[in-house]
């Protein structure tokens, strides 16, 4: 099939507002038109064959073109393609993804309540945290502890708990009873202390937040196990097991949101498991079904569902499509292909380790102060002074704009958030196209350190 880009372009600025995107700018570029995607690759209107490094946004974990996936979906829609889950109603998909969650979950995790998305499981958390310590009779347990930088979804309550200072420059947030501490970026914020010391110090702004709160004004704390849209920060060994004693001791429910780490990426079944937290809530979504079609939730220990279920009453909460048989359809094939073809081991012993070791390959680079990787996901820091870990003298994020179009430019789909390059591919990335993807990246970090030096930016 062909396309006529320039119309399809025109089209699109006249009448798609695109999500974070100066639609304005793009209206002058013109928005890049992807038209079909099979493995770990899309292609664009123009025939460009893209590798993509990202997975979507975070979420195509066994890859494009799995027909298997669409035709359980298709199957589903033909036999029951809607029914809410409200009044008492509930259909076989939902109870059987219900159910294979709960196995794959840590075992102290056994309920599931269903979303559209990531966001809509953060605002779910919002509501359930607050209304579990309310059933209670702990009223005025309501803050919600996050951390800077951190990214829980962009509605009103999810951008809230994110703790990005631009989406809350739109739209008066965040709002009340939420506030922040630091997060566990060693690399841009450690300074002289060793990432273990740094990792503890970074934990225990915890308890000072709490004890500055009140211990009986504070609900949880919610952070992601590895931070991925904020700049895919890994924290020192040091930092969970200090947060996971701080929220024990002080009866502060833990709220660890798997969006992105769950179902494979950090090579376990969730990053809790990989960094051995045990949270009273998981928002999931994403990889829940390699966004094949929308659903999120949020997974319950047994210590909540207990109140919940038991104590809460009617929980007047809920969406049209919480747990819409398709979607659910498509999740359960989707967690069939990871365990059939082992991806969670594979991602942990084979690919994992592999592109771990090539991705080192890239901090011998001359602008690259730091290159980390945990699982299949990971980050390059932009420096022109690697030994201090120095920042570019202009603004931030212009060294990485300059680098992600080198990227787009040379096939190869890599995030900046500011001056960090991430990357996330499919968990079926093959050996090849990992060498590939540094290749690539590798071209473009020469590209990069070529123009920033004609500009001056390494001075």
């Amino acid at each position: 099939m062909t396309f006529n880009t320039k119309d399809l372009q025109q089209t699109n600025s006249a009448h798609h507002m695109q999500p974070f995107t100066d639609n304005k700018a793009l209206a002058d570029k013109g928005a890049r038109i992807i038209t079909r995607a099979d493995g770990c690759y899309i292609w664009d209107s123009e025939g460009n064959k893209i590798l993509d490094g990202m997975a979507g946004l975070w979420c195509m974990n066994v890859g494009y073109g799995r027909d298997e996936i669409a035709d359980a979906a298709a199957q589903q829609m033909r036999e029951l393609p809607y029914y809410n889950t409200f009044f008492q109603t509930t259909h076989p998909p939902v109870i059987e993804l219900s159910k294979k969650i709960a196995s794959l979950a840590p075992d102290h995790v056994n309920q599931v309540f269903f979303t559209g998305s990531g966001s809509d499981a953060n605002d779910t958390v919002l509501r359930m945290v607050r209304h579990y310590w309310s059933s209670l009779g702990k009223k005025s347990k309501k803050g919600i502890i996050s951390r800077k930088n951190a990214y829980h979804g962009s509605t009103v309550a999810g951008a809230s708990l994110g703790g990005m200072k631009g989406m809350h420059e739109q739209g008066d947030l965040p709002i009340p009873h939420i506030t922040y501490i630091n997060q566990p970026y060693w690399y841009g914020e450690g300074g002289d202390l060793d990432p273990e010391q740094f990792g503890l110090q970074r934990a225990q702004e915890l308890e000072a937040e709490i004890d500055r709160l009140g211990e009986e004004n504070v609900a949880a704390f919610i952070a992601e196990p590895v931070q991925g849209a904020g700049g895919v920060i890994i924290p020192p060994a040091s930092y969970w097991p200090e947060i996971q004693r701080i929220c024990d001791a002080r009866n502060i429910l833990l709220i660890a949101d798997e969006v992105i780490c769950g179902f494979g990426r950090t090579g376990s079944w969730f990053g809790s498991d990989t960094f051995n937290i045990k949270p009273d809530f998981m928002p999931i979504a994403k990889g829940l079904s390699s966004g094949y079609l929308p659903i999120g939730g949020v997974m319950l220990s047994d210590r909540v569902s207990k109140v919940l279920l038991e104590e809460g009453g009617e929980f007047n909460h809920g969406y049209t499509y919480s747990g819409h048989p398709a979607a659910c359809a498509a999740a359960l094939k989707n967690l069939e292909i990871i365990e059939r073809e082992n991806l969670v081991e594979r991602v942990r012993d084979d690919i994992g380790p592999y592109m771990q070791k090539r991705w080192q390959e890239l901090a011998q680079h001359p602008i690259v102060g730091e290159a980390r990787m945990i699982g299949l996901m990971g980050a390059i820091e932009l420096s022109p002074d690697k030994a201090n870990r120095a920042p570019f003298k202009v603004k931030e994020g212009t060294v990485g704009f300059i680098c992600r179009e080198f990227c787009f430019e040379n096939n190869l789909v890599m995030r900046h958030v500011g001056d960090t390059m991430i990357i996330s591919p499919p968990l079926v990335i093959s050996h090849a196209e990992v060498d590939e993807l540094i290749e690539k990246a590798t071209r473009c970090l020469d590209l990069t350190w070529q123009r920033i030096n004609e500009a001056g930016y390494c001075e």
